[in-house]
């Protein structure tokens, strides 16, 4: 197969030689090497229609809940590491590849939550009223999602008032009936199975964090985040967006998000506690090297701050706002000449351009942190391509003086 396809055996090399993570999926699943044998591989772009009709095909065959769940496992394996190829391959753009991601990590969720309301329901039955949604927060919410990324999810829920448990053979409360709902949620992503993990989840950014249930109620998120909620939380809420559940829910829940960021705040304390929570991020957790884009001093989390922001202070200004979960080039290209310099907004999206081009190729091909010293050449070959740079100094260089130049932007911006 491989002496008669010398377009695929090129592709095998390139992955062995750059992309250990890649290599190890397919060592570990060799049915996503059906994948590439696929002639239109290169040439179909992992739109969402492309992605819900594979996903869709390939479930709908399920006999059982279980099988269900390992399906799609399976077609989520399969999709993530055809989009990692395409990347790999230079088809796709970084910030394609998060749509992508994002795009796959949407369609699973939903297809998960629904095999999880019908096994809920053929045991406790149906609450009155229930209403489910869910909301995808962080990059997730943003549709930036890496190859790597877990995702960060709140439930929200509703019921008829009058109503006092489900109407099965195994009746709950209402409390029990979403918390269980939710708790068959995160197993159904998260848990082993013989098939791997589809997404580790995250569920520390509703209400409360850890330490509220891990269902909420849609009066009580409203209410939260209306009286208690801190200038952080409604930083994350800036990236909120409704990913999957019953339509009504998903739009008060939409509405909620709406009128919420849509106050008027006082801008220099909000520019304090972005400020103080930026500190705080460098002081807890710092970079381990120049290579961590993320944390670097006028890094992604620089970038991202600056764009959450310029939407908490964008209704004080009459701006119009960007809509629920847009991405943060979005938010610059829509706020950002309204308060920063035309040459800061283009400075801005530059880092971010390149952050993500790298931070994508890097999180696809390796687990944990890039260490330039033992990186494979293959890897820093892809890495220069992906910053379209002749040699990793040349690189080295524009990241340090887009970074330093970010983060004067973000300490100009971000001020009392």
């Amino acid at each position: 197969m491989l002496g008669n396809n010398p377009g695929l055996l090129s592709l095998i090399v390139s992955i062995m030689s750059s992309a250990p993570r890649l290599a190890d999926i397919i060592a570990s699943r060799p049915h996503v090497f059906d994948g590439m044998l696929d002639p239109r591989l290169l040439a179909e772009l992992p739109t969402r229609e492309y992605l819900a009709s594979r996903i869709a095909g390939f479930v709908s065959g399920s006999r059982h809940y279980e099988d269900t769940l390992d399906r799609l496992r399976i077609i989520a394996a399969e999709q993530r590491f055809l989009i990692g190829i395409r990347l790999l391959t230079g088809v796709i753009s970084g910030a394609h590849a998060g749509r992508a991601f994002t795009d796959l990590a949407d369609l699973i969720i939903a297809a998960a939550l629904d095999a999880v309301l019908a096994e809920v329901e053929a045991t406790h039955g149906r609450f009155p009223g229930g209403r489910v949604a869910v909301v995808g927060m962080g990059k997730l919410g943003s549709h930036e999602l890496t190859a790597g990324s877990d995702v960060d999810l709140i439930l929200l829920y509703d019921h008829d008032e009058a109503a006092d448990e489900s109407d099965g053979a195994k009746p709950l409360d209402s409390v029990r009936y979403f918390t269980r709902i939710t708790q068959r949620l995160i197993a159904a992503l998260s848990a082993p199975t013989a098939e791997g993990v589809l997404y580790e989840v995250d569920m520390r950014l509703r209400p409360s964090g850890n330490k509220g249930p891990v269902a909420t109620r849609i009066n009580a998120f409203a209410r939260y985040q209306r009286e208690e909620a801190w200038t952080w939380e409604h930083m994350a809420l800036t990236r909120a967006r409704t990913i999957c559940g019953d339509a009504s829910l998903v739009a008060e829940a939409s509405a909620i998000f709406d009128e919420v960021l849509g106050q008027q705040r006082d801008r220099a304390k909000v520019a304090a506690d972005v400020a103080e929570m930026r500190a705080m991020i460098d002081k807890e957790k710092p970079p381990s090297d120049l290579w961590d884009f993320k944390l670097i001093p006028g890094g992604l989390v620089d970038i991202e701050f600056i764009a959450q922001y310029l939407e908490l202070i964008a209704p004080a200004l009459d701006l119009q706002m960007p809509p629920n979960g847009a991405s943060t080039v979005d938010v610059l290209k829509t706020l950002g000449p309204h308060v920063l310099q035309a040459s800061e907004v283009d400075t801005v999206q530059e880092g971010l351009h390149l952050f993500t081009e790298l931070s994508q190729v890097v999180r696809l091909c390796i687990e944990g942190d890039f260490e330039l010293k033992g990186a494979p050449s293959g890897l820093i070959d892809l890495v220069c391509r992906a910053g379209d740079y002749p040699d990793v100094k040349l690189l080295e260089a524009d990241i340090r003086r887009l970074s330093k130049s970010v983060r004067r932007i973000f300490q100009a911006t971000v001020k009392a």
